[in-house]
């Protein structure tokens, strides 16, 4: 009975140091406002517009891009990636991370209850800007006859997808953090490897490239998983291979984080 309650404690511990960083109340607060403003004002703008489209326009309209756009999806995984990396640097910049492993020498223990921890409140923050972004941006375009349901093919698909972003951004964050422990480094590092590098990447007439491209979130995200309808194209990814990607990044980085922590000094 005990080591439940010490694991819970571990939780609530991780819990405050988490929210005690104010870098994470102004990534998270601005950060889904931001998000859904910008889903307002390109719903606002499509809808303005909807009269000087033509036939063609409208009939490749994609509301579901109007609420979650790629840049959306960029500023939150970026937003992700930060907290993720700063749980991990801001404690040994601080000097903390000494204090909490003399408390607690288990270091597995103390990363497992970290990464429960950001991947709780990073899912319900993704959870929470997929649904607002599609309510607002679905409202404004409602009158256009041109607004999606939840139960329309492909919908639930892409708004699990882009709630998904969140907890995948920021477990790779803390794993990144692991490895390079400086605040900059870290962030820098963040947005190259989810986002920057990515957004280059295009379908080639190389398979083996496409296939290596697949085994990007941000690029999976971009060019399956974002999509209600997808596109008959075999140098594509796969639903199927999609959602593996984004179950093997934070499983990768959790052992990663789990192995660095477990094994660098302090």
């Amino acid at each position: 009975m005990t080591e439940p309650a010490r694991f819970r404690g571990l939780l609530a511990a991780e819990w405050i140091k988490l929210w005690s960083l104010r870098s994470t109340r102004w990534l998270v607060g601005l950060g889904v406002l931001a998000i859904v403003a910008f889903a307002v004002q390109s719903s606002l703008n499509a809808h303005h517009s909807w009269p000087g489209f033509t036939a063609r326009e409208k009939a490749l309209f994609d509301p579901l891009s109007e609420a979650f756009s790629g840049l959306a999806a960029t500023l939150l995984m970026i937003g992700a990636g930060t907290v993720g990396a700063l749980t991990i640097v801001g404690e040994y910049a601080t000097g903390l991370i000494r204090t909490t492993l003399a408390a607690v020498p288990a270091r597995h223990r103390v990363v497992a209850a970290k990464l429960v921890v950001v991947g709780a409140v990073t899912l319900v923050t993704g959870a929470l800007v997929s649904a607002a972004t599609f309510g607002v941006s679905q409202a404004i375009l409602s009158d256009l006859g041109v607004a999606v349901r939840p139960g329309d093919p492909g919908v639930l698909r892409v708004l699990a997808a882009n709630a998904l972003l969140a907890p995948v951004s920021a477990l790779v964050g803390m794993g990144i953090g692991a490895l390079v422990r400086h605040t900059a480094g870290a962030v820098v590092s963040v947005c190259g490897v989810l986002v920057i590098v990515p957004t280059f990447f295009r379908p080639t007439v190389h398979q083996w490239l496409n296939d290596l491209y697949a085994l990007v979130p941000f690029y999976v995200w971009r060019t399956c998983l974002g999509l209600p309808q997808l596109r008959d194209d075999p140098a594509l990814p796969t639903v199927t291979g999609s959602w593996a990607v984004f179950a093997a990044w934070p499983l990768a980085a959790a052992v990663l984080t789990l192995v660095v922590v477990h094994r660098r000094d302090v």
